[in-house]
């Protein structure tokens, strides 16, 4: 698989403190890449750097074109979209209301392909159809979780950064919430996930960095971190033998 997106020599800084040291990672298309680590390990931060909110010095390449001159608006226009920790929805607005947003960025395709990517939404997500008029700030953790993820999908995706999706959820919401992150690699779509629920990630990941006080201390396979003794008993609760 060809690189989607190539991440080189990328620090971030808050004033004098560096929170991102020097990262490389690279997400093949079609994948799905995770980032795991603990709290202040600098993942959310890099997920600003690669979209554009944070200045950032080293390289980051989409579909090998370099994207620093880009402002976040561009990059949303060549396909990617971050779903924040926060999920950031409007609550006074509607569920649809919300939705439509997330299709701003193409509104010169018209209002048929507006119209198709919101059925989509609805086909993937039938909760949130059920709720179409109500607001979003009534809606349970979970359905706040795919109105984010949906909202996004209007925006059609190549690259779909995902920030901490199981954060603040029930386990068996957790689970379905994975399982359409699963889903949406099989549908083509590339995914960045930054995850403090490591066991989830790596289950459902191709391939998974370890971030460490803004350092990359180890990356592989999935399936190798999972069974890794260090990574297991680090992140994933089993004692090391």
């Amino acid at each position: 698989m060809s690189a989607l997106l190539e991440v080189a020599d990328l620090s971030v800084s808050y004033g004098k403190v560096e929170a991102v040291h020097h990262v490389a990672l690279t997400a093949a298309e079609g994948s799905i890449v995770t980032v795991i680590g603990p709290n202040g390990a600098g993942k959310t931060t890099m997920l600003g750097a690669v979209m554009g909110l944070l200045p950032a010095r080293g390289s980051i390449r989409y579909l090998g074109e370099p994207l620093e001159r880009l402002s976040v608006e561009q990059r949303v226009a060549r396909g990617l979209v971050l779903v924040p920790e926060r999920r950031e929805l409007f609550a006074g607005m509607s569920v649809e209301d919300n939705l439509q947003l997330g299709a701003f960025a193409r509104r010169g395709e018209g209002e048929r392909a507006a119209r198709r990517a919101l059925d989509e939404v609805y086909h993937r997500f039938p909760r949130l159809h059920q709720r179409r008029v109500q607001l979003a700030g009534t809606l349970s953790g979970g359905e706040r979780q795919m109105l984010a993820l949906g909202r996004a999908l209007m925006g059609r995706p190549r690259l779909l950064m995902l920030d901490e999706p199981s954060l603040g959820l029930a386990p068996l919401i957790v689970k379905e919430i994975f399982a359409i992150v699963a889903q949406l690699r099989a549908g083509g779509v590339t995914i960045l996930l930054v995850e403090q629920n490591a066991r989830a990630a790596l289950q459902v990941a191709d391939y998974g960095y370890v971030l460490e006080t803004g350092d990359v201390a180890t990356h592989g396979r999935a399936a190798d971190l999972a069974s890794d003794p260090k990574v297991a008993a680090t992140y994933l609760g089993i004692k090391a033998a």
